[in-house]
């Protein structure tokens, strides 16, 4: 069913994102996607697909055909959480492509063009935007495939991390200057991980 809480974007990348669309950030699992409903609410929460599409997606699907496309998306999460966890830390190598295969089998089946509309930002000027053609249910998972593509392809995976929160799933890139940020939120994990410490320190005392 279609989740009331609003989806999680704390991981400074989209592609990490849709992997926390499944996540444990406090104590339950909840899972954003988990029908057909619940992954337009979450495509539209992450803008990786127009309002409406979203809503011609919604009113042309047959029965049962968004909820299968939304199986096909927990699949997709669940094969890329695999090669994301087995490669954070350390910088991807050329030679890992060939365990990208599934993800450019999606990406292949994709439909953009780009065409030529005024500039947004220049009133005198025309720019290139990017469109595409959905022309199924299926084709929601392209815009996915691609943010899952520019994580591998504009992240370094040696910043890619996990929370350390005990019972935290979520993941992040790690943008700090420092490149040493620990918590998927200061205010959920990390508050919680001082509030620790200071309970130890108060019983060492005593």
């Amino acid at each position: 069913m279609s989740q009331t809480t609003p989806a999680m974007f704390i991981a400074d990348s989209v592609g990490l994102d849709f992997l926390n669309s499944l996540a444990t950030p406090v104590d339950t699992a909840v899972d954003w996607i988990d029908d057909g409903e619940a992954l337009l609410d979450w495509l539209g929460q992450a803008q990786l697909a127009p309002v409406d599409v979203l809503q011609d997606m919604r009113k042309g699907a047959v029965p049962g055909e968004l909820d299968r496309v939304a199986a096909q998306a927990r699949d997709l999460r669940e094969w890329f959480r695999g090669f994301v966890h087995a490669h954070k830390g350390r910088s991807l190598a050329p030679s890992d492509v060939e365990e990208l295969a599934p993800l450019n089998r999606l990406l292949e089946r994709d439909e953009g063009y780009e065409i030529i509309v005024p500039d947004s930002a220049d009133e005198q000027g025309m720019q290139l935007q990017a469109r595409r053609r959905w022309k199924s249910p299926e084709s929601l998972l392209l815009p996915i495939g691609l943010a899952m593509a520019r994580l591998v392809t504009e992240e370094d995976f040696a910043q890619v991390k996990a929370c350390e929160g005990p019972s935290c799933t979520l993941l992040f890139a790690d943008h700090t200057r420092a490149r040493n940020r620990r918590w998927c939120s200061m205010d959920i994990c990390g508050n919680r991980a001082k509030q620790a410490a200071h309970r130890h320190r108060s019983k060492a005392r005593h």
